[in-house]
């Protein structure tokens, strides 16, 4: 066994001190790369051949294409019998725990803090970043439990990501747009070459962008990848159709008609369905109207109401694509629930589009309420106004994002809507503030 580079680890009695010293062991904060951690996983003897692992990438809708994946295989009897399911998944919304649930059940500090000591043993003179550190604890947690499906999320990319030194069974990108520019490239091509990275030989891919990159249908061709064998395409092996409250999903082998509107995108229980056929659990309409009625994911559209006055709305959106989609679904929310105006609520970090994310929210929200994160990445309040100043007079900036919150809460009726939005941060700041029912 390996020398420890920490003298006090032994000490650690909590979870919250191993995350403290994780926060401040490597010098950067996002540092891409497989060397480091795929060298410590070798040293740990990490693999998960045990279990079919499915991989996901994308710029959007990764959470929820996992979540829905998630309920159905924990729902599906396969040969008589239920099936043990893991999702690791990143960032998490309240606690660091979420980050990993098995059968749905967020995992254990002490599991976590066990893996932690046998990754500080191992890793010698290696310095790993926070997410390489904890995505090898939920490895390290996963081969001990040994479930029959794991789904990886992937943290950022997905060629470069610590998820990828794992080979899945099945390789999953759910969209391709712009984010994250800094480390991924300035366009959908770039963007799609380093999500494609997740793909292997001899494995099915499930892509669920209706406008795939040449990048990314290049690299599965470099893999011999065909298309209906064991690339499967948005569009091509699997199609949507038919109104939102009442639509059909179709494959070669199998067609799903009257199915209900979900809670999460569409698109994303469409791409978690082709997955599901690969996977050989047997797809019915009204087993999946069942789990459209049970998927909801904290965060994503994510409809609270407050005791006598008005609902509130988070969502985790901080993208264009996003927002996008974030705008459509407004429109008909405001329509169906007769809203009469609606108030955002908006902190966001500042190496994100700002400008395309706010615009894309011009013509729904009526008044907004923009405000400071307290991390370091933040976009300080006069940005957010700079911004929000290009297309509107309605605004209001605080220090940080609770005043605001307070303050559109303060103002809106209760036949009003109140959109909170712009980052994880933002999400998980207010969202521990309301009563979730």
């Amino acid at each position: 066994m390996l020398k420890s580079n920490s003298s006090h680890y032994q000490d650690f009695t909590h979870l919250d001190q191993w995350l403290y010293y994780l926060e401040n062991l490597h010098s950067t904060e996002i540092d891409l790369g497989l060397d480091r951690v795929g060298k410590v996983a070798q040293r740990l003897a990490i693999d998960l051949s045990f279990a079919k692992v499915i991989t996901v990438a994308g710029t959007n809708g990764k959470g929820t294409t996992c979540a829905f994946m998630e309920n159905a295989l924990l729902n599906a009897k396969i040969a008589g019998a239920k099936q043990s399911v893991a999702v690791y998944s990143s960032p998490h919304m309240q606690r660091f725990n979420e980050r990993l649930r098995i059968n749905k059940q967020d995992i254990e500090d002490q599991a976590l803090m066990a893996a932690f000591e046998q990754i500080e043993a191992a890793r010698g003179e290696i310095s790993l970043s926070y997410y390489e550190y904890t995505t090898l604890a939920a490895l390290l947690v996963l081969m001990d439990v040994k479930p029959s499906f794991i789904i990886l999320e992937v943290g950022l990319g997905g060629r470069l990501d610590a998820t990828n030194i794992i080979d899945a069974d099945i390789a999953v990108i759910t969209t391709i747009d712009l984010d994250h520019q800094a480390f991924l490239g300035n366009d959908r091509e770039s963007i799609g070459f380093e999500k494609a990275g997740i793909m292997r030989q001899e494995q099915d891919i499930v892509i669920g962008d209706s406008n795939v990159p040449k990048s990314v249908l290049a690299h599965a061709h470099a893999l011999h990848a065909l298309h209906g064998e064991r690339l499967f395409l948005r569009e091509l092996a699997f199609v949507v159709t038919g109104e939102k409250t009442s639509w059909q999903w179709q494959s070669k082998q199998t067609l799903l008609t009257a199915l209900k509107t979900p809670f999460i995108p569409r698109d994303n229980v469409a791409t978690a369905l082709m997955v599901l056929e690969k996977l050989e659990i047997p797809l019915s309409a009204d087993f999946v109207n069942q789990i459209i009625s049970i998927t909801k994911v904290a965060g994503r559209t994510e409809l609270i109401p407050q005791k006598n006055h008005c609902d509130v709305i988070l969502d985790v959106g901080h993208n264009p694509q996003a927002t996008r989609y974030l705008a459509d679904y407004l429109k008909q929310l405001k329509e169906q629930a007769n809203y009469e105006n609606i108030y955002a609520v908006v902190a966001m970090l500042g190496d994100k589009d700002i400008s395309g994310c706010l615009q894309s929210l011009k013509d729904v929200v009526d008044y907004w309420y923009a405000g400071a994160l307290s991390v370091p990445r933040a976009a300080s309040k006069e940005t957010m106004q700079s911004k929000l100043a290009m297309f509107t007079n309605a605004t209001n900036c605080f220090d940080n994002v609770d005043e605001a919150f307070r303050m559109a809460n303060k103002q809106a009726s209760s036949s009003d809507l109140i959109l909170v939005f712009g980052s994880f941060f933002t999400v998980a700041q207010i969202r521990a503030q309301l009563t979730i029912c």
